[in-house]
């Protein structure tokens, strides 16, 4: 999330959201035509508790992709040796690398660090809130506070272990507590408390980092020594490319690579069990249709706004309400055209109001969550309430 990302030689294409969306719709009739053909074993338990080491190994995997509400120890395999591929190609400055991992800041090994650190930490810390049947947000340090602490503090292991130590005591137990208190018995999706936690426990992260005499903000990079040139024009694949690299976005990767390992893990794990991906909801083809289809609408959408300011939160509605309405719907196309198209319209540019009213030490991800929160609250509700009244 950070400004010198590559931007398009002209905006608002139109051949290519066509092309895209159509796409989207045949993978979608080509995994429904072949669901049935495929193995679908029962949803194993919600959680590790009580199952071994083996069970906590793959849950841990599930958290690395759980923001995009996969949750499958493929994804993550996927996501973690793509992305190593993706920082390799950076620092070789190959060709085919794609938009640099990590923004181009070169801090991808410690970004890891320190969201896998604060990852087995919160496990560690809260993992006897779980029980054999029963789901607790253990990953929300993991593409939080954790990553961002270190993209604005640099490398170095005392900002890796502080950003892990304050990811994990932090973040986890707002996110449990607003899915218990406040999800749960209103009915709503749990993405809104993992959310909420995110940004709580970022806010609250930043302010305890000013006060500690071991993290200081490094000067910024001379203009001349940005990863790219804000100016420089892009290939006309820009399109598909950024909206690729959104699915990766919440991890703090951004890269083609990174999201293609990320998805075709999930689709492997889709394929291996079709009842695994999406905590066992069935609707996966439909999840995954309709996060392609947002995420190229919103990249299409905000084409100028990326021109402009060099980085855009067009992955806001990949990861909250696109995924979590088509869940709680139960899938379909209505449900799939609305949320796609309400989710890219409103919000990345409510998350880039909140991202610009923040003090400069506070990673601009916590408006990104911020409207996470508010899209999913207002959104889902009027989902469900349009599917009980048979509109959708």
């Amino acid at each position: 999330m950070a400004t010198g990302i590559l931007t398009p030689r002209r905006t608002r294409p139109v051949a290519w959201p066509l092309l895209l969306c159509g796409g989207a719709v045949l993978l979608n009739v080509i995994m429904k035509a072949a669901e049935d053909a495929l193995p679908a074993a029962p949803p194993e338990a919600a959680s590790p508790a009580g199952r071994g080491l083996r069970a906590w190994a793959v849950w841990v995997l599930g958290d690395t992709n759980e923001a995009q509400f996969y949750k499958t120890s493929l994804a993550g395999l996927g996501l973690l040796l793509f992305a190593a591929g993706a920082h390799y190609a950076a620092r070789r400055r190959l060709r085919a690398r794609g938009f640099d991992i990590a923004y181009g800041t070169g801090l991808w090994p410690w970004l890891l660090a320190a969201s896998g650190l604060s990852l087995l930490l919160s496990n560690l810390l809260w993992g006897w809130t779980l029980a054999p049947d029963l789901w607790q947000p253990t990953f929300v340090p993991f593409v939080s506070v954790a990553p961002s602490v270190v993209l604005i503090y640099g490398a170095g292991w005392r900002v890796a272990l502080t950003a892990a130590g304050l990811g994990a005591v932090l973040t986890t137990p707002v996110s449990i507590l607003v899915v218990e208190r406040f999800c749960t018995p209103l009915d709503l999706p749990a993405v809104i408390g993992n959310v909420t936690g995110m940004w709580v426990g970022a806010l609250l992260a930043f302010a305890v980092c000013r006060g500690l005499p071991w993290m200081t903000v490094p000067p910024p990079p001379p203009e001349a020594a940005a990863p790219e040139a804000a100016g420089r024009e892009e290939p006309r694949a820009w399109l598909p490319r950024r909206a690729l690299a959104d699915f990766s976005e919440a991890q703090f990767h951004g890269n083609e690579w990174a999201s293609l390992g990320l998805i075709g893990g999930a689709v492997l794990g889709w394929v291996v069990n079709t009842a695994g991906p999406a905590y066992g909801s069935g609707v996966f083809p439909d999840l995954l249709t309709a996060q392609i289809l947002t995420a190229v609408l919103a990249v299409w959408l905000y084409s100028e706004q990326w021109r402009r300011h060099g980085w855009y939160p067009t992955f806001v509605p990949v990861v909250s309400l696109v995924p979590a309405a088509v869940i709680a719907v139960g899938g379909g196309w209505p449900v799939i055209v609305l949320a796609s198209a309400a989710g890219a319209v409103a919000g990345p540019p409510l998350a880039r109001a909140i991202a610009v009213r923040l003090p400069a030490d506070f990673h601009p991800f916590i408006g990104s969550v911020m409207s996470m929160t508010v899209i999913t609250l207002i959104g889902v509700p009027v989902l469900k309430l349009l599917d009980s009244a048979g509109l959708v």
